[in-house]
């Protein structure tokens, strides 16, 4: 963010000083044109000036030559002449002036707009130039403080072993949780084993899909790497990397002594060393490029925060797929049970129906029957002129509808129409 706003300030300091130099341009050549006016009114002038030098001349030349003939004459003409010569160049004088005003009235107003313009500019950037200012001593005291926690971080590091430790879980949990892990559910952490010397707590156990495990144990080293890292000269560089790099063989070693694919009985046969750094692997494997190749034969798998990500991610997926296969087989459990009651329920739907079409054959049999052997016989009753009373005896239809249930409804709704 800080990056940002020094970069926007100094393009807006960089468009201001652009606008700046194009005024300024503007500025000069409206002072060039006034100076040319200028200029040309002086060569005015001088113009003037000769043809006034050049008319006194002549005047005196008429003085002299007419003189002793017409002086009073001459003197009135003069007069006259002068008089009227004096009126002819101020007029010109005062339409040269007027002219000139008129033509540098527009270049003051443009000048006076231009310095306005420069002033806001001016105070426009001043403001801009504030802001950044300002923006840099945040970003400057930000830095400061971040390398201040760093150093505090750093030196707390260095001094507390069991600070150290608790760093490295942390940031292996934090690997896990962004990975969409979800502790005590996808994996659970400080989990110990009791064995003969004593108990095994590794720092992470990750469930996969299976019924199968990932040991997982972070481990630092830091001390020797800071070494290095701040080192003066070549030589105790590597003489600092060679400390870091057994360092980290002596971690390699001690998570397969522990052996914890024999103490849990679900993990596979290696165990998984977090590094939470990039650059302590990177400055080991620089030193050392066997490194890797070493922990493998422990059975040690090394991994940083780039590749666990991989293998968090991995066993996420793994996690959403077992779900959504688990998800499916319920589903079809669900489907076949289904299928199942509707089963059931059709037999017995199908039993009701035919017993409705035994009845209503039944009930149609006993109809004619009772049709012929019965009605009959009541009717002729009345026709015997018997006295019968108020009621007559009325007919009793057959039942035509029957229960649709298939193939064997229809056959037995044909037979009953054939009766």
């Amino acid at each position: 963010m800080g990056g940002k706003a020094a970069r926007a300030g100094a393009e807006t300091t960089v468009q201001l000083r652009a606008m700046l130099d194009e005024v300024l341009v503007e500025r000069d050549a409206a002072k060039d044109r006034l100076a040319r006016l200028e200029t040309s009114l002086e060569e005015r002038e001088r113009s003037f000036n000769e043809q006034l030098k050049a008319l006194s001349e002549a005047k005196d030349l008429l003085s002299s030559q007419f003189g002793e003939i017409g002086q009073k004459l001459l003197g009135e003409a003069q007069q006259a002449f002068l008089q009227r010569a004096d009126e002819r160049f101020h007029q010109a004088g005062e339409k040269n002036e007027e002219r000139l005003k008129q033509l540098l009235a527009p270049v003051g107003e443009r000048l006076k707009a231009y310095e306005d313009q420069v002033g806001k500019i001016e105070k426009e950037r001043t403001e801009a130039y504030g802001a950044l200012t300002g923006l840099i001593d945040q970003m400057r005291a930000g830095q400061e403080r971040v390398q201040s926690e760093a150093a505090r971080l750093v030196n707390s590091l260095r001094n507390a072993p069991k600070a150290r430790g608790r760093w490295g879980e942390q940031q292996l949990k934090n690997v896990l949780e962004s990975c969409g892990l979800s502790e005590h559910v996808d994996f659970v952490t400080e989990a110990s084993v009791t064995v003969e010397d004593g108990r095994l707590r590794p720092d992470a156990i990750i469930r996969v899909p299976g019924g199968r495990s990932l040991v997982i144990d972070a481990k630092v080293s830091l001390n020797d790497y800071q070494d290095g890292f701040n080192a003066d000269d070549d030589d105790a560089r590597q003489i600092a990397m060679s400390r870091h790099t057994a360092s980290m063989k002596n971690h390699i070693e001690g998570l397969s002594r522990k052996a914890y694919w024999d103490q849990f009985d679900d993990a596979p046969d290696y165990v998984i060393m977090f590094v939470p750094g990039e650059h302590f692997l990177a400055a080991a494997l620089e030193h050392d490029p066997t490194l890797w190749d070493h922990a493998f034969e422990k059975r040690v798998l090394l991994a940083t925060p780039t590749n666990l990500v991989a293998i968090a991610r991995t066993v996420a997926s793994v996690w959403r797929q077992e779900g959504l296969a688990r998800e499916a087989k319920q589903i079809g459990a669900l489907g076949k049970e289904m299928y199942d009651r509707i089963a059931v329920a059709a037999g017995h739907l199908k039993s009701v129906g035919s017993g409705l079409s035994s009845a209503v054959n039944n009930y149609n049999k006993f109809v004619g029957s009772f049709e012929r052997n019965v009605m009959s016989t009541g009717r002729k009753f009345a026709e015997l002129n018997i006295e019968t009373g108020k009621r007559e005896l009325e007919d009793v239809p057959e039942i035509e509808a029957l229960p649709r249930y298939g193939s064997e409804a229809e056959q037995g709704l044909i037979a009953s129409n054939k009766k």
